[in-house]
């Protein structure tokens, strides 16, 4: 009995050693929140591959948990993976990286004005739905995958083409447009951190 203790004892030691081991291993190739912001960049170049479902739903979970004003959480994201469709948001936004040889599916980020707040507080929806796309570029990032902001809000021109590839009701607007996949190129990130921008305590 008292082998088999002395036995039992030295296995449950070495796996734990095992066990903490391969954590550190782990922890070791870990991103941390603070560098996948400080290393993410605009991917414009994909490959053929698709993203599965169970990934497109990640990146709207990360769009979705974004902070909202008031959580009025006013936006609708439309997921465009129809060949003519890509074609028809490229001619809507030409320098966009949106062509079907290029990008195989793209995110439309959208203020929906039914569910956004009243008067002068609506225009809310922009930071909103800026924070959400935010949040969709980082997720990608974390996850290996690539992913570039397109604008449309502001411009009218660009507001209407999109809209009507997308055939949107009036309610709601298209603020940007997020291709995203498997990344086929590897930009370095650039530093932008500039002390002079920085003021404190309202001294310009």
């Amino acid at each position: 009995m008292k082998i088999r203790t002395i036995f039992a004892l030295c296995l449950a030691t070495a796996t734990l050693t095992l066990t903490s081991c391969n954590s550190s291993q782990k922890d070791e190739n870990v991103t941390t929140p603070i560098e996948n912001i400080m290393t993410r960049t605009s991917i414009r170049a994909f490959t053929p591959e698709k993203l599965t479902d169970a990934e497109i739903e990640t990146l709207l979970r990360a769009g979705m948990a974004a902070p909202t004003a008031v959580n009025k959480q006013p936006w609708d994201f439309v997921v465009v993976d129809d060949p003519a469709l890509l074609d028809s948001l490229q001619a809507a936004l030409s320098k966009a990286p949106i062509t079907r040889a290029n990008c195989q599916q793209v995110i439309v980020v959208c203020g929906n004005m039914q569910k956004a707040l009243e008067g002068d507080a609506q225009a809310y929806w922009i930071q909103d739905c800026s924070a959400a796309t935010q949040n969709i570029l980082l997720a990608a990032h974390a996850m290996g995958l690539g992913a570039v902001w397109c604008g449309v809000l502001p411009i009218k021109e660009r507001i209407e083409a999109v809209s009507a590839v997308l055939k949107l009701p009036s309610f709601v607007r298209p603020l940007c447009v997020i291709p995203v996949g498997h990344p086929a190129e590897a930009p370095q990130p650039k530093d932008k951190w500039k002390s002079e921008n920085v003021h404190r305590n309202a001294a310009w």
